[in-house]
């Protein structure tokens, strides 16, 4: 996860980095599992613990749950000691329950304004209508974190008419927040679910998979070992 404005990404072999920007791999991973840690898991723990401010007991409602971004956030949230609501299709309900959701809810049948409310915080990823809707689904003084950057219309005047708050962020590079992660995944808090890898000669294929928005977990881009 390298800093702006560098890129937040490395698609190569080899790439320079300040050494703020990393932190050793956990022993327990192999380097699939860890390269699909950085970047979701920094945006989930920069969301919830520093943006939102989750803590022990609170309720979190994670949209797109079982995707790279929302199932690390997921198991964030449970090791903050958090209950968890998650949206995804019925399918994926089972593998929701695995990484600790422990109220899994389907966009396509359930409202889930009407499931899960009088929250303390909300992950959107999605923007747009669902956005606007997850506002009423917090309580007085909650607070929503989207990872969408642009506002909707009427985004701000709506959350202050309920009394609640928006914050829009984007993921920035982290040491501390890197070695967080790293500790987390040593201990078995966080790990990742691996939907697919690629070889680097294939990195187009991979990001049209993720576009799709169906995959479970985290796609993965591999390098040549020489």
């Amino acid at each position: 996860m390298l800093p702006y404005a560098k890129g937040a990404g490395s698609h190569a072999e080899f790439v320079v980095a300040p050494a703020r920007s990393v932190a050793p791999k956990p022993a327990e991973l192999d380097f699939v599992q860890a390269a699909a840690l950085p970047l979701v898991s920094l945006t989930a723990l920069q969301a919830l613990i520093d943006t939102a401010l989750l803590d022990e007991g609170q309720r979190v409602l994670i949209h797109a749950a079982a995707g790279g971004v929302g199932h690390a956030a997921v198991q964030i949230a449970k090791a903050a000691g958090a209950y968890v609501y998650g949206t995804a299709s019925a399918s994926k309900h089972d593998f929701l329950r695995e990484i600790g959701v422990d109220h899994p809810i389907d966009y396509h049948s359930e409202d889930f304004v009407e499931v899960a409310n009088d929250l303390e915080v909300v992950f959107d990823m999605i923007g747009g209508e669902t956005r606007m809707r997850s506002l009423r689904a917090l309580k007085p003084g909650g607070i929503l974190v989207s990872i969408v950057p642009f506002p909707d219309e009427g985004l701000f005047e709506l959350a202050e008419e309920l009394g609640v708050e928006v914050k829009l962020m984007l993921v920035e590079a982290d040491h501390e927040g890197m070695r967080l992660i790293a500790e987390l995944a040593s201990t078995g808090e966080l790990r990742p679910e691996i939907a697919a890898t690629f070889p680097l000669e294939q990195a187009a294929e991979a990001h049209a998979l993720g576009e799709t928005n169906r995959t479970v977990g985290k796609i993965v881009l591999t390098m040549t070992e020489g």
